[in-house]
């Protein structure tokens, strides 16, 4: 019932990407996504070493023989990263599916996907910018609204608006975001127009995700109202958890703080700190505003059945008298 050209281009069993979480898409997490139906990404700037990145590689197809992407993160970093490094380890372990992220990928990336052969998705935050990198040749395109949790541009397009607009301006697959939490989220963003359905929030509140149970916790009894924007003075706006990190980061910002303060406040190593030991307020993590509609926590499989379940249900609802 929900086979799309996403899925029949990648071989997925449903339509649903998991989104790229810094530091939580490990190659454990990745694996049960892919293999549960929907496609697992992984994060490439987790790895700071070639050996590590290809490794976590190596490991994925340990788990799962279903198809899975990588990203290639184009964000501001206070770590430099060459992404030619990740492109060489993709190729060499036969990587299939590439995910970018961020500013329009450079052009020299995007012709080494495609001669190897590479299904290159960009994830973007406007018409734009999805016309621009469908003329540079990417295979398709991800976009996600306002309500949706990380970056969010700076254009503010909620997606009940933003996918069927994209849909309409440009002519390759389309996955579409932001807000979506359970099978009605996914029956209303396949009804926009769009080939898939990217989630990042949901999968947060599995037994497989890498997060500390505190955080878990905190999540479940967060509500719609708990996010918050930040970062919008260094031009990456993400929409994160409110918690006091957020707090400090939207303050710093209020009062000039500069690009380096305000990453002092967001570091990796912080939230890594706030993933594994559960310190709520050591860090930030990106959430959306589809938290609030999450009540419990099923494996990813467990998950994804529900939800497309769901899906079904609402879809044939419309069809009854």
């Amino acid at each position: 019932m929900f086979q799309t050209a996403l899925t029949e281009k990648i071989g997925i069993q449903y339509p649903i990407v998991g989104g790229t979480m810094m530091s939580i898409s490990t190659s454990d997490f990745v694996a049960a996504i892919s293999e549960a139906g929907g496609l697992g990404i992984l994060a490439s700037a987790i790895y700071p070493s070639r050996e590590e990145f290809a490794s976590a590689i190596d490991r994925i197809n340990e788990r799962t023989t279903k198809p899975f992407a990588v990203n290639i993160n184009l964000f501001p970093s206070m770590r430099p990263i060459d992404n030619n490094d990740y492109v060489d380890v993709l190729i060499e372990k036969g990587v299939r599916i590439v995910e970018t992220s961020g500013h329009s990928a450079p052009v020299d990336l995007c012709r080494r996907f495609k001669d190897a052969g590479m299904t290159w998705i960009h994830k973007c935050v406007g018409i734009r910018y999805a016309q621009k990198v469908e003329a540079m040749g990417a295979d398709m395109v991800t976009v996600v609204g306002y309500e949706n949790g990380g970056a969010t541009g700076k254009l503010d397009i909620g997606t009940l608006v933003l996918i069927p607009a994209v849909r309409d301006a440009v002519k390759i697959p389309v996955i579409g975001g932001g807000g979506v939490s359970d099978g009605r989220g996914v029956a209303a963003v396949l009804s926009l127009g769009a080939d898939g359905v990217i989630m990042g929030t949901r999968f947060l509140l599995t037994k497989e995700c890498p997060i500390h149970d505190n955080l878990k916790q905190a999540l479940l009894n967060a509500s719609e109202l708990d996010t918050m924007l930040i970062m919008r003075s260094i031009d990456a706006t993400h929409r994160v958890w409110k918690n006091a990190a957020a707090q400090k980061c939207a303050e710093t910002e209020a009062s000039g703080g500069n690009f380096a303060e305000v990453l002092s406040i967001v570091a990796g190593d912080l939230a890594r700190k706030m993933y594994r030991e559960g310190d709520l307020d050591a860090g930030v993590i990106s959430v959306g505003q589809g938290v609030g509609l999450i009540h419990d926590i099923p494996t990813v499989k467990e998950l994804l059945v529900k939800i497309m379940e769901q899906a079904k249900e609402t879809v044939m609802r419309f069809g009854k008298p």
